[in-house]
């Protein structure tokens, strides 16, 4: 499958590298930014992606590509949502009709991918410190190397980014850093960086006054150079006194713009102007998201990424919308729970890194907003904020991603673990995300909270499941409590009230004989599937779901190894240090001579594609299942034969 040649414009269609751009006349760039726009807009209504912070960046985009020499120039994206453009325009576009498919390109930066893509960027706030450390490797080769990175507002809320203005500032390193400033990450940003910046947009005339004041002085021969830096001394005191951006002079970092990110031309001479100049320097860019496209510009948050085909005009839903969904959101399950038990316990409170719409919390901050708490994207602050709230005998609900959490992990350990405080993490995202990929994948929670002491770790295998364990959490308070479950639809049980969930016990889903599944969250919704399909080799499995790892449920797993000869774990994890890992040393401890397959996420990086489709290559769909049946049950009949 190709796209269709209609759907790239005059100019767009004779660009396959950044050199062909650089063969167009300035005057052009405005009518190209007009084609990529239309053509980013047409594949992703087909196909789907992410969307909205891609169309802002369109002319940064092609004026970046135009005024520096790419590849041999660093450009380092932060997030990779806004690199669309960029992989068009870098030799990807004839292949863009793939991105985030099976086999296809990937939805963010990849070095493995292209040249252009200098650093792998699916979590945010990294680009400075990455971008640091290419300028300073660069100057420690001799080699002269122009290093930009491209930060989103929203990724500049998050301690990472600060920490690496502060050591930009203090090594003096050559390196532009781009504040992309469209208010908006994928939710509206919040904090005190985000008034900041809004008053950063209101300094335009200090910014041209300081300009023409430069260029005045550097009219004296004889008294230029000395006016210059009293000037620069007396720009210094001012800025510092009155306009925003002091915050970068402080951090040692030289301040221009704000500057209109929708205007090709000036921004190519902006960056023209800034190539010369030495040291680190930070370019405030004002963008739109959505820009182009009047439905993503109306409601960003919901044009961040589409899944389905629409109108390209109008945003209108295409294709058979009037389908009754199966079953609701694992996000929706939570975000309905937690209003509930935190209308019985005025002591549950929420809290999120910038991610209240993905994981379903912006249902509590609509309802009970005196409660509900988005930090911006600092997964670390958002762990020990909420461990300091449980040391004031609240009951902190932590809702994250599970691949997102791996950022706080230190402060889970020292903060909340350490001192026995009753934070529950509500992981969502666990296991095999689908179309996001391996920065994404939540594969590592299981073995990174069971090896933590003081802690519960749980998963449910279906909403109602969820619903329970989010119950027993906001009683249990001897410690930290955490909840596993994945994105998507859950497996359409019936939603009924809540129900207490004893502390490490299992529960019987079918009685058989000879084998045993064990699994460990929705995964285990496979196993009946494969059971219906044994059934007709007349093989009756028994299958458990033990929903915690720990504690781990030893009398469940005496009660099987007394009547099974084999076990088969599964979980929507990585295999090393996991479920099966647990089964695997309890079953060593006692000396039991059976035998044990694990079915996990096997020992590499996984790519993007559907979750079905990724299930089936790491062996932990229904078929898998029933193949390591059959594999069983032939080695106990060839041992049976041998003995």
């Amino acid at each position: 499958m190709t796209a269709a040649p209609n759907e790239q414009g005059e100019i767009l269609q004779r660009i396959q590298s950044p050199n062909d751009l650089k063969k167009l006349n300035i005057d052009q760039l405005p009518d190209l930014c007009l084609e990529l726009r239309d053509f980013i807009i047409g594949q992703v209504a087909v196909h789907g992606g992410h969307f909205g912070a891609s169309l802002g960046t369109v002319e940064l985009t092609t004026a970046l590509h135009y005024a520096l020499n790419t590849p041999r120039d660093l450009l380092v994206w932060d997030v990779g949502h806004q690199a669309y453009g960029h992989k068009i325009l870098t030799g990807r576009k004839d292949q863009f009709h793939t991105n985030r498919k099976y086999g296809g390109i990937s939805g963010f930066p990849k070095r493995t991918e292209s040249e252009y893509d200098t650093f792998g960027v699916g979590h945010s706030s990294t680009s400075i410190s990455a971008a640091l450390g290419m300028a300073k490797a660069a100057e420690l080769s001799g080699e002269k190397k122009r290093v930009v990175a491209v930060i989103g507002d929203g990724a500049m809320t998050a301690g990472m980014a600060f920490e690496g203005l502060n050591n930009a500032g203090a090594l003096h390193s050559d390196i532009l850093v781009i504040l992309n400033d469209n208010c908006m990450s994928i939710d509206p940003n919040v904090g005190a960086l985000k008034e900041y910046l809004t008053d950063i947009t209101t300094s335009k005339t200090f910014n041209r006054v300081r300009d023409e004041l430069y260029d005045l002085l550097g009219h004296f021969q004889k008294t230029g150079d000395r006016m210059r830096k009293a000037a620069s001394k007396l720009e210094h005191a001012l800025t510092t006194a009155l306009t925003p951006g002091s915050l970068f002079r402080s951090l040692g970092f030289k301040y221009y713009g704000p500057v209109d990110g929708h205007n090709v031309k000036g921004l190519v001479k902006t960056l023209d102007d800034l190539k010369d100049i030495p040291g680190p320097k930070l370019l405030h860019v004002v963008t739109v998201k959505g820009k182009g496209f009047a439905p993503a510009e109306r409601d960003p948050l919901k044009w961040h990424a589409q899944g389905s085909p629409f109108d390209k005009i109008t945003g209108a839903p295409l294709g058979d919308v009037s389908r009754a969904k199966k079953s609701a959101n694992y996000q929706d399950i939570f975000g309905t729970a937690i209003i509930e038990l935190a209308k019985n316990n005025d002591k549950i409170v929420g809290v999120t890194a910038a991610m209240p719409s993905g994981t379903g919390l912006n249902a509590m901050m609509a309802e009970l907003p005196e409660r509900a708490f988005d930090v911006g994207i600092a997964e670390q602050h958002a762990v020990t904020f909420a461990a300091g709230m449980a040391t004031q005998g609240y009951h902190p609900f932590v809702a994250i991603y599970s691949t997102f959490l791996q950022r706080g992990y230190d402060q889970v350990v020292h903060d909340v673990c350490i001192q026995h405080l009753p934070v529950v993490f509500c992981m969502d995202r666990a296991g095999l995300v689908g179309a996001d990929g391996p920065t994404h994948h939540g594969l590592y929670d299981i073995p990174y909270m069971r090896c933590l002491p003081n802690i519960v770790v749980s998963a449910p295998m279906d909403e109602q499941e969820l619903r329970n364990l989010m119950y027993t959490a906001s009683i249990h308070d001897k410690g930290p409590f955490s909840i596993r479950y994945p994105r998507g639809r859950g497996a359409g049980v019936e939603i009924e009230a809540f129900e207490q969930i004893p502390i490490g016990k299992s529960r019987i889903i079918a009685l058989g004989h000879d084998v045993a599944v064990l699994s460990f969250g929705s995964i285990g919704n496979q196993v009946p599937v494969a059971s219906r399909e044994l059934q007709g080799d007349d093989i009756q499995i028994t299958h458990i779901d033990m929903r915690f790892v720990k504690p781990l449920d030893t009398e469940m797993i005496d009660q099987i190894i007394a009547s099974h000869h084999t076990i088969i774990t599964i979980e929507d994890g990585t295999v090393l240090g996991g479920f099966g890992s647990a089964v695997a040393e309890y079953v060593a401890s006692i000396g039991w001579g059976g035998k044990l397959q694990m079915l996990g996420i096997p020992d590499i990086v996984v790519e993007h594609g559907t979750q079905e489709e990724l299930w089936r290559d790491c062996g932990i769909d229904a078929t898998a299942i029933v193949k390591a049946v059959h594999l069983s049950l032939k080695r106990a009949t060839m041992q049976s034969v041998t003995t």
